[in-house]
């Protein structure tokens, strides 16, 4: 397992971690991107819908020699709540942009992003069990009966937040034993921390793929930032990269995976067969310690996306295990994230252009 030598950017990753940025409002996250970006590359761009992507051209390339291109995709955005309705007595409604689970937000402390820029701090309220039937306490509480408190009159309520507004959830983030963080947004900041990691390796390598590194936009709400990053780049190769689910009680063991074994390399329809051998394989030379995934299906990722981009992109899928997704006490462990980092910088190194080019063939 990586040692802490290979931490390069575990205090970025606690800085991201404290920053809110739901699908459609990422900018927040991609200042701080930029700046983190400009450590490795002087060709930092964003798209028109938003994507932060950053070219990296292998230092003794030849002027206008073909090159690989390779893409690393990882989406910005967290889950996040939207404002549905102003109800008497200055109480918001909400619905949530994507997939939370209603019976974690209760008691949350929230932040309120206005149109005009403010956040404003909020608490998610419901009907107290003493108060409640016991048909009523015997059920989760459905995200349309939660409601998000601001503690101000209906008529500040009113002028200050709009119908469409978003929220996130407002947790301190959590170092745990072990090297074990815990806090809310580990999907997919701790991807973000994996391409910074990767970044970091790589300029200890040589190398000759030009590499795009895209922090994503809205995957949260349909992987529509990979769509557009990988359009654009039209990459030899697309690395998406994700987390996954680690195991806990009460989970099939097949269905999850551990923490701190290292990254974990998915295989099957979504994934090219040679990315996935030639990922599998780096690991097994340079002693990273990894774990296989099976998906049946589309994955659920921004490699879904990448995958069917242009007429079609040779992807591979990584990514790290974490507990409790989709709430506000995500867990991972920071060794995972720079294996995985460690992982991608020697696979780049090891692409050259026979093994693009026989990437058409099985």
């Amino acid at each position: 397992m990586s040692s802490p030598s290979f931490h390069h950017h575990r205090d970025t990753f606690l800085e991201l971690l404290d920053s809110h940025a739901g699908p459609g409002f990422e900018h927040p996250i991609a200042a701080k991107m930029e700046r983190f970006f400009s450590l490795y590359s002087a060709d930092i761009r964003t798209d028109t819908l938003g994507n932060l992507m950053a070219r990296i051209v292998p230092p003794a390339a030849p002027a206008n020699a073909r090159v690989p291109r390779i893409l690393l995709a990882a989406h910005m955005d967290e889950i996040a709540l939207v404002v549905t309705q102003i109800d008497q007595g200055g109480f918001l409604r909400v619905w949530d942009a994507h997939a939370f689970d209603p019976r974690t937000l209760v008691g949350q402390e929230v932040l309120v992003h206005t149109h005009d820029g403010d956040a404003l701090l909020g608490i998610v309220g419901s009907k107290p069990p003493h108060l409640s039937s016991p048909a009523e306490r015997k059920r989760a509480p459905k995200l349309e009966d939660l409601f998000v408190d601001l503690a101000m009159p209906e008529t500040a309520v009113r002028e200050r937040v709009r119908v469409g507004d978003r929220i996130t959830v407002r947790r301190g983030t959590m170092e745990l034993l072990n090297g074990r963080i815990a806090g809310k947004a580990l999907d997919n900041r701790a991807s973000l921390a994996v391409v910074l990691e990767c970044l970091a390796a790589l300029q200890q390598l040589r190398h000759t793929a030009e590499v795009y590194a895209a922090a994503t936009v809205q995957e949260e709400v349909g992987l529509r930032g990979a769509m557009t990053a990988a359009y654009g780049v039209n990459p030899d190769i697309a690395i998406a990269i994700d987390v996954t689910f680690a195991g806990m009680p009460g989970q099939a063991p097949d269905e999850s995976f551990e923490m701190g074994k290292g990254p974990v390399i998915t295989m099957g329809p979504n994934l090219h067969p040679k990315v996935f051998r030639q990922l599998r394989d780096t690991a097994m030379h340079h002693n990273v310690p990894y774990q296989i995934e099976f998906s049946q299906g589309p994955t659920g990722t921004d490699a879904a996306a990448l995958q069917i981009a242009r007429e079609g992109l040779a992807t591979g899928l990584v990514g790290v295990a974490i507990r409790y997704m989709h709430t506000s006490v995500e867990t991972a462990s920071y060794d995972d994230i720079a294996a995985c980092g460690r992982l991608l910088a020697h696979f780049i190194a090891s692409i050259d252009l026979a093994m693009v080019e026989g990437l058409t063939c099985y």
